[in-house]
């Protein structure tokens, strides 16, 4: 029974208040043993691959056509490779690979784990305002984050990122379309589609930052390739569809 429940039995939906996205480049071999083998890394020029950190704010968290004072209101944190996976039909599909994910709050932590392979944690998660600047930050988890909020039309890439333009970057900004969930005991793919409206990223500029689960992995030329910010989007998950791989 708890394995069923574990593969999103039923739709989700939610509205993001905002949904912060810092997306590393890396060599691509640098991130290869960390996907399950049904997926690819979805990578540019055929060298860099992608892991983000998500830090999304949600209001009214609940099963889809719940009422929302069933809801619920966290603040998550995803950590994600962006791949691929070409279903039994043939169709290449783009999305995420959750290696990590956080909560601010236990209720979230225990339901998270019970309907997902996400396998949540709880955490302290700090917001800290002043004027023209927006920190997110953690003492149990180790890190901090601080972006600049001044209306600036005019924001350049980050230092040493792979892309020529913000265009370029926006295919890797996430969250995809799909997320993935391999188990290797049944060589079972569970696929989760999102669906989002009116979705338009903008670029942020990123002041300083420390990830330290980024640190934990160990990966060399680890770069930050760009930062977006979306707000004020409806949003829900699709029940999970399984196929076998092979």
């Amino acid at each position: 029974m708890l394995t069923f429940l574990k593969n999103h039995p039923f739709a989700v939906q939610s509205f993001f208040e905002s949904s912060l996205v810092l997306t590393f480049s890396v060599p691509k071999e640098e991130l290869q043993n960390l996907i399950p083998d049904c997926l690819e890394l979805d990578v540019f020029k055929n060298k860099y691959a992608f892991i983000a950190v998500a830090m999304v704010q949600t209001k009214g968290l609940r099963p889809k056509r719940f009422p929302k004072f069933m809801g619920n209101d966290f603040f998550l944190i995803g950590f994600r490779i962006f791949v691929t996976y070409t279903n039994n039909k043939g169709k290449r599909l783009r999305g995420l690979y959750i290696i990590k994910s956080e909560t601010n709050k236990k209720k979230m932590e225990y339901l998270g784990n019970i309907f997902t392979h996400y396998n949540y944690t709880t955490t302290d998660i700090n917001h800290y305002n002043k004027h023209h600047t927006k920190e997110i930050s953690s003492v149990k988890s180790n890190f901090k984050i601080e972006l600049d909020t001044s209306e600036n039309d005019d924001i350049p890439l980050p230092e040493g990122s792979p892309f020529k333009n913000w265009k370029e970057a926006r295919r890797f900004a996430g969250p995809l379309p799909f997320t993935f969930t391999y188990n290797d005991k049944t060589k079972e793919v569970l696929i989760i589609e999102g669906v989002r409206q009116n979705w338009k990223p903008k670029p942020v500029k990123i002041n300083t930052y420390h990830v330290n689960f980024l640190e934990t992995l160990k990966l060399n030329n680890l770069v930050l390739a760009n930062a977006f910010i979306i707000e004020n989007i409806p949003y829900y998950w699709k029940k999970g569809r399984k196929e076998l791989w092979n």
